[in-house]
């Protein structure tokens, strides 16, 4: 049905979300911060280094969350201060997407600009919603200038409805990113955590949400 270039987009996906499926299953994570209502703790683990875990409840349910965060995925820098593009290449049937994202200039930015090129792929369990990304190639490659180009290893939010409440929605981020470059892992290691909550406080704002008692 597909072409094989398309399939292995697809195959690339699926393979993140089992991987970020086994993560989730872990538990062995020490606390990092809790900011923006979200509590940040990370793991380390063998082939994907430093993997950062962002849990939210959101007075959002999760159809509107998984609108903003995968349907209207072009539209995030309208919201997100800290991308100045977000464009997709190519869509590979109806739950998989090539993505080419920029993150925008910050004079108070420790790591610099940024952009990623990242197979983005929805995967559905009981009444979770699994948005994983992963680093890709795609030809012709596109350039941005000004941009050291960097690999997202692994990015999974996963959208569940709160017990009773289906009106919240329980919010968890796994985050690993080789931001490529000269940058000490201390540096690293802060500004990776922080660029979680400040998407969730970004998309918090934009949706007017709070977070759930």
């Amino acid at each position: 049905r597909f072409p094989s270039v398309d399939l292995s987009y697809i195959t690339q996906g699926e393979t993140a979300l089992k991987r970020a499926l086994s993560i989730l299953q872990q538990h062995t994570s020490s606390l990092l911060s809790q900011d923006s209502g979200a509590a940040v703790s990370s793991t380390a683990l063998p082939g994907l280094g430093k993997v950062f875990r962002a849990e939210v409840i959101l007075a959002v349910p999760v159809a509107q969350l998984h609108q903003e965060l995968f349907e209207r995925i072009e539209q995030m820098p309208q919201w997100n201060p800290t991308l100045s593009q977000v464009k997709v290449l190519q869509r590979v049937g109806a739950d998989t997407l090539v993505t080419h994202e920029v993150t925008a200039p910050s004079p108070g930015n420790l790591v610099g600009q940024r952009d990623f090129i990242s197979v983005r792929h929805r995967g559905k369990r009981e009444t979770a919603i699994y948005l994983v990304g992963t680093a890709t190639h795609i030809e012709p490659l596109p350039l941005q200038e000004g941009c050291i180009r960097a690999e997202s290893r692994l990015s999974c939010i996963v959208l569940q409805p709160l017990a009773g409440d289906p009106s919240c929605t329980h919010f968890t981020w796994l985050l690993s990113m080789d931001l490529k470059g000269w940058i000490p892992a201390s540096v690293i290691n802060r500004v990776l955590p922080q660029s979680q909550a400040d998407f969730i406080k970004h998309l918090c704002q934009h949706l007017s949400a709070t977070t759930c008692p």
